[in-house]
């Protein structure tokens, strides 16, 4: 690609993601669709190059950071507490779904390699959570699916690129099944081990990084540390990223300064915003390539029927998971009780979240064009048919998920709301007995105790009234800077309280990071008085 279409492209991508965005919000939908579709019909556009997504470049570039996002901001609890249904769908699903995907392949094109149509299955058997957690954090649904939902989301990749690779090792020489369990336990425990001794690294590199710049580019190369190395030792990187996010992120607290959590947490929204934009109109723009590969020599009705059947098995596999093997779960060893009386209308939702996205794409384009020697004409067709099934899944799921939601009544946004505010009333109450014993000591003058109590009376009335969102509020004003050390005990106090609800189950992670984000917040705007 020349750099005038290079221009063109990054000129492309960016108005897209721009009026994407804009028209996603005035609909209502996720980003990821309307990204997707204005992909495709840029793509369209005779001025927009032919656009020959590089699979290394999702793989090796995009992947491991949105990889160790969302491990990094995984809730702790919840996913203990979720485990069994979380491991369940990541590796039981979606074993099944590159089983009965593997089967339906074989029948479409009877005289594709096995390890091939493996490879394709693995492709297009792992979700991706993006469109799906967007819509049911908008609509407020029980906070159990979405932690699922994203749970699942992390594991079943790195179990689809662990079956995937071992299908591509197929294709260049012969495997057999004991050559196999060795390879998948080595890529498993390779993988697991080495994250595991970088986050430790990192975890310690961290305590002494002061600044928070070099902490935001310390977070920046981590999920690269974790990837590239361990996929050259022949282990899983996605285990290895995943590993990593989830150790430091549990432990980011007790890292980093308030004034790191802050910029940090603004640079990666932005930066997980940037490259899933990219990815999703990247997507969309790479279709008409797609197309243009495709051999001559099937009747669009046969690729509209193949397609048809890929996609109707996905779908089946993983609602007849969660309607049929889900309640089985009670006879597995363990505490999970919860799960077994997982409602149905859970169930469905979970069910029905289970959009692929580009990253399926990706792995299907890096589909060897060679199997032991011999050329594989199939191998634009299997990338046709995993397009459609990103296309289908995404668009279909995506916008049928909140309707669905909404007819079986798990829409809770009121609800969710209303648990967050008062959360937000016990901690600020707690800040304001801590200002009461401060002013009873003499610790504080009344002077500035009144007006800090004043500050804090007014949050409370703004929490109580559930009138807006409470991020900002750190007041008009503010007592002289010999205050810093009265402030920082208020601060304190708070942070006390809002780990004790979520350490008692009263509040959710996702509420616990919220309110955590505005202490943060008052607490830079006192260091930087």
């Amino acid at each position: 690609m020349g750099e005038q279409e290079l221009f063109t492209l990054i000129v492309a991508i960016t108005v897209v993601t721009i009026v994407g965005r804009t028209v996603a919000k005035r609909l209502d939908v996720p980003d990821a669709i309307v990204l997707v579709v204005l992909g495709v019909l840029a793509s369209l556009i005779p001025q927009v190059p032919n656009i020959e997504l590089s699979p290394n470049l999702v793989l090796l570039v995009f992947l491991p950071p949105l990889v160790y996002n969302a491990a990094f901001f995984s809730a702790p609890r919840e996913t203990r507490e979720n485990a069994v249904p979380i491991t369940a769908l990541a590796i039981g699903a979606t074993a099944l779904t590159i089983v009965a995907v593997a089967w339906v392949t074989k029948l479409i094109l009877p005289d594709l390699p096995t390890a091939a149509v493996l490879a394709f299955a693995a492709a297009v058997a792992p979700t991706d959570a993006v469109a799906a957690t967007s819509v049911l954090s908008r609509l407020g649904a029980p906070q159990r699916i979405v932690t699922i939902v994203e749970g699942e989301s992390l594991i079943n990749d790195a179990v689809a690129l662990t079956a995937f690779g071992l299908a591509v090792e197929a294709m260049a020489h012969p495997f057999t099944f004991g050559h196999g369990v060795v390879r998948l336990v080595e890529v498993v425990a390779g993988g697991i081990g080495y994250g595991l001794v970088l986050a430790l690294v990192i975890g310690w590199v961290r305590r002494y990084a002061r600044d928070p710049s070099v902490q935001i580019m310390i977070s920046v190369v981590t999920p690269f540390l974790a990837y590239f190395p361990a996929e050259q030792l022949h282990v899983s990187g996605v285990l290895a990223t995943v590993v990593t996010g989830v150790y430091l992120g549990t432990r980011t607290e007790g890292m980093l300064q308030p004034a790191s959590r802050v910029s940090g947490a603004i640079f990666w929204r932005t930066f997980v915003f940037l490259l899933e934009s990219a990815l999703f109109v990247l997507l969309g723009l790479e279709l008409r390539t797609v197309v243009d590969h495709l051999s001559g020599s099937y009747s669009v009705g046969w690729l509209a029927g193949a397609a048809a059947a890929e996609v109707a098995v996905i779908l089946a596999v993983r609602m007849g998971w969660e309607l049929i093997f889900s309640p089985l779960s009670r006879f597995l060893p363990g505490r999970h009780s919860a799960y077994v009386r997982n409602p149905w209308r859970q169930r469905i939702v979970i069910g029905w979240s289970g959009m692929r996205g580009a990253i399926s794409l990706a792995i299907a384009l890096t589909i060897p064009a060679m199997d032991r020697g011999h050329r594989l004409t199939e191998q634009p067709t299997l990338v046709f048919l995993a397009a459609v099934v990103v296309m289908a899944t995404l668009i279909g799921n995506g916008l049928t998920l909140a309707p669905l939601i909404r007819a079986i009544g798990l829409a809770e946004g009121e609800k969710q709301r209303r648990r967050e505010a008062s959360a937000r009333m016990k901690v600020t109450e707690a800040g304001l007995a801590r200002l009461d014993q401060l002013a009873a000591n003499g610790e504080v003058d009344q002077d500035t105790a009144s007006l800090y109590r004043q500050l804090f009376e007014m949050r409370l009335d703004r929490v109580r009234a559930i009138l807006d969102d409470i991020d900002d509020e750190t007041g008009d004003g503010g007592p002289p800077a010999d205050t810093h050390a009265f402030r920082a005990e208020l601060v304190e106090a708070e942070r006390v309280k809002l780990a004790e609800l979520y350490d008692r189950g009263k509040i959710s992670d996702e509420i616990r990071r919220s309110i955590s984000h505005s202490l943060d917040l008052q607490d830079r705007t006192r260091r930087y008085e």
